[in-house]
């Protein structure tokens, strides 16, 4: 009997230090979002066009926010985001 089910490959990586697991297609967006709990549309910004006060590194490399939703997420890739905060 051949098996017909197929299963989607994770996709190992590091997020701001800590190996994280993902789907196959997972883009920075997708992180993003997923950290932040927030929906981010294809312009990295909030539905109310304000943006997400994060920036985002991948593999040493600052990723505009417009670039986010178009930003496959590779094995071994090193994420990093950075949240803006008030006060000192």
């Amino acid at each position: 009997m051949t098996e017909t089910a197929q299963t989607t490959p994770g996709v190992a990586f590091t997020l701001n230090g800590k190996e994280r697991a993902a789907g196959a297609g997972t883009t920075l967006r997708d992180v993003v979002a997923q950290e932040t709990g927030k929906a981010i549309g294809d312009d990295g910004r909030l539905a109310s066009g304000r943006g997400t006060g994060v920036a985002a590194a991948l593999d040493g490399e600052v990723v505009p926010r417009s670039a986010w939703a178009a930003t496959a997420i590779e094995a071994g890739a090193v994420v990093e985001l950075v949240t803006a905060t008030q006060g000192g």
